[in-house]
């Protein structure tokens, strides 16, 4: 032991500072990557973007879901990516913080320079943010921006032509922060699987937007059917599901393809609001909208041909009026919610309703108080009593004009339907499992195992 203290080479001043040089390089060198990037909890939580994919090291961990969480578009839409994947992302990033293996590690979110994935992965950690490290919108975006980071790309509507409106990564942030405080989601108890089923076509396409208050689905047919591969729901199928979870209401917006009396005679209200495919609605139907849902003690259904544009513009006035949205907020969250909701002029209108709506659920919120503002009139009560008389009067917008939507044209519904019809189920990699759907009613007609229809009400799992 004497010997070997003997030979040991003692450090010089010269060999202590070129050791000390050396282990700096070598520090730099490992946090090359992350300059420019942003810091979302010091020292430990970034979000980069980056040209090639980098190695993890001793001291940083790198991640990337820019290939994992995919939107599925209609046409040049890109985003924002649902709320089954921003929980699963939040899952996914919870357990990374929590790992042993990477406590002292600095964890790097990076994305690459497609714009758009950019602008997905920017939503997902600017929401968890948000979320779990209880961060402003604003905060969480000053985040995103700061450094090197350049802006990102605005979000886009789910329709053909020119973008007219932008949809921010603020926005989305700030509708997901406005939905979490008033109780929207929980992803404590969210379930995450439920969701997934039951946004496919085969499994009735609809998505919660406020759950226990409103439900957003495709238009019902007359008949339980695959046509040209794809699947029609009669309303029958829907009723075990709706009676499950205090679905009182059913909302149609588009033209009568299934008699309203199917569902009134199974004890469900049934209210027609007709208005042109892809239009916005008028002041009336507006008001004849929030009125009926306001009266209505359970959760309401309410759908128009594909339950994308028609269905969320008016609930998004829904939120506007009773929650103080903003139009961008709404839209945001409608999105999240059910991608591709709200296209073209209807964004516009909402900005345009945002005003009213506000002071509208302002003064009726006052009264409910007993506090009525004077300045704010009797708008509500006038336009209360003005729905009263149009349901006691049995008020009805005209509906054997359907312009557009006379079934002998394909409308901006019938090919939202379509094209999300078409789509396959995910990958493994988004955390789904691949399942064998088949229907457990045989007087449900099905085409074969994987596609066959059954009551909705009804998840049956079997691995392949």
């Amino acid at each position: 032991m004497t010997s070997r203290l003997l030979f040991q080479p003692r450090l010089s001043r010269a060999n202590l500072k070129h050791s000390t040089v050396l282990s700096t390089l070598f520090k730099m060198a490992d946090d090359i990557e992350l300059i420019g990037a942003c810091e979302l909890i010091k020292d430990r939580l970034y979000f980069a973007t980056l040209r090639s994919k980098p190695k993890s090291t001793a001291n940083t961990h790198y991640f990337c879901t820019d290939d994992e969480f995919v939107y599925e578009n209609f046409y040049a839409d890109f985003g924002p990516l649902n709320l089954a994947m921003l929980y699963r992302y939040c899952c996914k990033l919870n357990k990374k913080l929590k790992s042993f293996t990477l406590t002292r590690k600095r964890i790097v979110h990076y994305t690459g320079f497609d714009q758009r994935k950019r602008a997905n992965a920017a939503v997902l950690i600017g929401a968890y943010a948000v979320i779990y490290l209880k961060k402003t919108p604003e905060e969480a975006y000053r985040a995103l921006i700061s450094g090197s980071n350049a802006s990102y790309l605005p979000f886009r509507d789910a329709s053909f032509g020119n973008c007219t409106y932008n949809l921010t990564i603020l926005d989305c942030l700030q509708g997901i922060r406005k939905a979490l405080q008033h109780g929207f989601f929980d992803f404590e108890t969210f379930d995450v699987d439920e969701y997934e089923h039951y946004e496919r076509v085969e499994n009735g396409d609809f998505n919660w937007i406020v759950p226990g208050k409103f439900l957003a689905f495709s238009g019902p047919h007359p008949k339980s059917k695959i046509e040209n591969g794809y699947p029609l729901h009669a309303p029958e199928a829907y009723f075990p599901y709706f009676r499950r979870h205090n679905v009182t209401t059913v909302v149609r917006l588009n033209k009568k393809i299934y008699d309203a009396k199917r569902f009134t005679d199974a004890g469900f209200d049934h209210y027609d609001l007709f208005f042109v495919d892809g239009s916005t609605p008028s002041d009336v139907i507006t008001r004849r909208f929030l009125h009926i849902c306001e009266i209505t003690d359970g959760a309401v259904a309410v759908h128009c041909k594909a339950g994308l544009g028609r269905t969320g513009t008016l609930i998004g006035c829904y939120l506007m009026k009773h929650y103080r949205f903003t139009a961008a907020e709404a839209i945001a969250w409608i999105r999240v919610c059910r991608p591709g909701s709200v296209i073209g002029p209807q964004q516009h209108f909402l900005e345009e309703k945002q005003a009213a709506m506000w002071l509208q659920g302002d003064a009726q919120r006052s009264q409910q108080k007993g506090q009525c503002d004077p300045r704010l009139g009797g708008g509500i009560l006038e336009t209360c009593i003005y729905c009263r008389a149009m349901l006691s009067d049995g008020f009805s917008p005209p509906q054997n004009d359907y312009s557009g939507e006379n079934g002998l044209c394909m409308t901006q519904g019938d090919k939202l339907r379509a094209l999300k019809g078409r789509r396959q189920p995910r990958s493994a990699t988004t955390g789904i499992r691949n399942h064998i759907w088949f229907s457990v009613d045989h007087n449900i007609p099905c085409q074969d195992q994987k596609t066959g229809l059954r009551p909705l009400e009804e998840r049956c799992y079997i691995s392949k």
